[in-house]
């Protein structure tokens, strides 16, 4: 375990795999804070980090579990996570990281596939095991005190072993349904990750003395890769919420630990901006009339404002996971907010570009990561639009028992293809223009991306999300009205379909008066519920494929009534 004076300077050349970055920053860190809850007694240095995982370790040993069996996850964020993970994957075995909000099917399907022999699971989500998997795993883990809830007392051979992972073993298997339906088992290895925190240190310089906050699931690749696993590359302290991050918990927890660090998915902002920044500015007769007359004022003022409420330390405010809505990242970008835009996948591990704070375009993804390589292929030559491709180190191995799907995602060049489309702009930045399998054909030939149709519909007042279609050859919008903008608690009073339909009339008018004539939409339709979304707050599309709006059942059903 000793590392010579030498390897500390050269940190870049010694990571080559999470065993290697395990020892590194447990020992050149190891009287510093690793991780803790803001306000609960789940704590660690690097030091006490590295006996815990060695405890486990040894523990998981004795019941014969071994280097390369499957260790799962399934628990919200909290320092323990950070243990279960390095347990298995610094010692040779693969950490199965499970989403919180997957379903009990979800949990044993994942479970099944993966032949996972050992889980460490919150208490919220234990019951998600069903009892006939339970009997199938050898340990079963409370991961908040890492008492065994299960065992099975005929595993204790003390025969399971180890090893010192090289770089193109597994590291990780992470589990996807994306938006697009079944689940995919992505297998990076420990090359993938390892490069990915030299990615990130290439991007965004952060050190031991920066301030995470962590509010994403960290079984998500985009949590677990830039708010873990790069912060113990760097020996910094990642914080955690015992409660979920409501608005007034997040708020209570910004102004105490004034963090310097964090990652959000464009939901996050977006919906800060619309409820509070934007309403804030119009109804203000002083605001209202420096944004027409002294913008730069304007956005100084609510800038100011907008770093205060994040704690007033923040340097690098981190947004991913899905395209940030235009009008939103332009003002960030003039109101001099320290955000960035990053741009991956679960099959890169996930860093494929980014555009750092102060080097931002509106709606580009900025430019490749260091030692990636990007190509647009196919491009159509009139709109200059092309898949993205992706080739280097931070590739995934493949998917997981279904080599005819790895295949198809990576070509025999080694480059990935992403399935998103986008276009290039004279200094090299990309800007995605949306989904491969999304893009809708119009009647005369016209791609139309159905991504920035949702962005001008998000964008009417009162609106909190929308999903566009094509039915029967024409475009109609499924849209998520704000709670306090539409009360379904009125629908069965007629006056509720009379305002249902005023709305939907002039957010068509809207709508159609901001797209091409391509893109005009036919129809609108509401809905009651918020839409169905992945861990990165994206719409699983695929499951709205045959939907109808909520106002149009309700109209139906007062037919049927006054019918009979």
């Amino acid at each position: 375990m000793g590392i010579s004076r030498k390897l500390l300077i050269k940190r870049d050349n010694y990571v080559t795999t999470l065993g290697k970055l395990f020892e590194y920053s447990t020992l050149v860190y190891s009287k510093r804070q690793m991780a803790k809850f803001v306000d609960g007694e789940q704590a660690y240095t690097y030091e006490s980090f590295r006996h815990k995982c060695n405890e486990l370790s040894h523990l998981l040993s004795r019941f014969g579990i071994s280097a390369g069996d499957k260790v799962a996850i399934l628990s919200q964020n909290m320092p323990n996570w950070t243990v279960a993970f390095f347990t298995a994957t610094a010692f040779g075995r693969i950490p199965v990281p499970i989403l919180p909000e997957s379903s009990e099917n979800e949990v044993t399907n994942i479970l099944s596939h993966s032949e996972t022999k050992v889980i460490f699971v919150s208490k919220r989500h234990l019951k998600k095991i069903t009892p006939e998997m339970m009997d199938k795993l050898t340990l079963v883990f409370d991961i908040e005190t890492f008492e065994m809830i299960k065992k099975d007392d005929n595993a204790y051979t003390c025969d399971g072993w180890t090893k010192e992972p090289i770089p193109d073993d597994l590291a990780a298997l992470i589990y996807t349904s994306g938006t697009t339906g079944s689940a995919k088992g992505v297998m990076l290895s420990h090359r993938n990750l390892a490069v990915n925190c030299i990615e990130a240190f290439h991007a965004q310089k952060c050190n031991k003395k920066d301030t995470w906050l962590s509010i994403l699931p960290m079984s998500h690749t985009y949590e677990m890769a830039i708010s873990m696993l790069y912060p113990f590359f760097v020996g910094a302290c990642v914080n955690y919420i015992q409660k979920p991050p409501t608005p007034t918990v997040l708020m209570s927890v910004l102004k105490q630990l004034r963090p310097t660090i964090m990652l959000v998915v464009p939901l996050i902002i977006e919906k800060i901006y619309k409820a509070s920044v934007a309403p804030t500015i119009s109804k203000s007769v002083i605001l209202s009339w420096m944004q027409e007359h002294m913008p730069w004022l304007l956005y100084r003022i609510v800038g100011a404002k907008l770093k205060a409420t994040f704690g007033g330390r923040l340097r690098f405010f981190g947004i991913g996971g899905s395209k940030l809505d235009p009008a939103v990242e332009s003002f960030l970008q003039k109101a001099k907010f320290p955000y960035a835009i990053g741009y991956g996948s679960t099959e890169c591990a996930p860093l494929i570009s980014a555009a750092c704070v102060g080097k931002t375009a509106v709606g580009s993804i900025g430019l490749p990561c260091h030692g990636v390589e990007m190509k647009l292929a196919d491009v159509n030559p009139e709109t200059g639009e092309g898949e993205i491709c992706v080739r280097g180190d931070n590739v995934m191995l493949g998917y997981y028992k279904d080599p005819e799907r790895t295949r198809k995602a990576i070509d025999d060049e080694g480059w990935y293809h992403t399935n998103d489309l986008a276009c290039m702009d004279a200094k090299g930045r990309y800007y995605i223009k949306g989904r491969l399998n999304n893009m809708i054909l119009g009647a005369s030939g016209e791609n139309i991306y159905p991504e920035e149709i949702e962005n001008v519909i998000n964008n009417f007042s009162g609106v909190n999300e929308s999903l566009v279609m094509e039915r029967d050859g024409k475009l109609v919008a499924l849209v998520k009205f704000d709670d306090n903008f539409l009360n379904w608690d009125q629908a069965s009073e007629d006056k509720f379909l009379e305002n249902v339909k005023a709305k939907k009339d002039a957010l068509l008018e809207y709508v159609n008066k901001h797209v091409s004539k391509s893109s005009k939409v036919n129809g609108v339709e509401v809905m009651k519920d918020p839409f169905e979304k992945t861990a990165t707050q994206k719409i699983r599309r695929f499951k709205y494929k045959d939907a109808v709006g909520d106002d149009v059942q309700q109209e139906r059903q007062q037919q049927e009534s006054e019918n009979k």
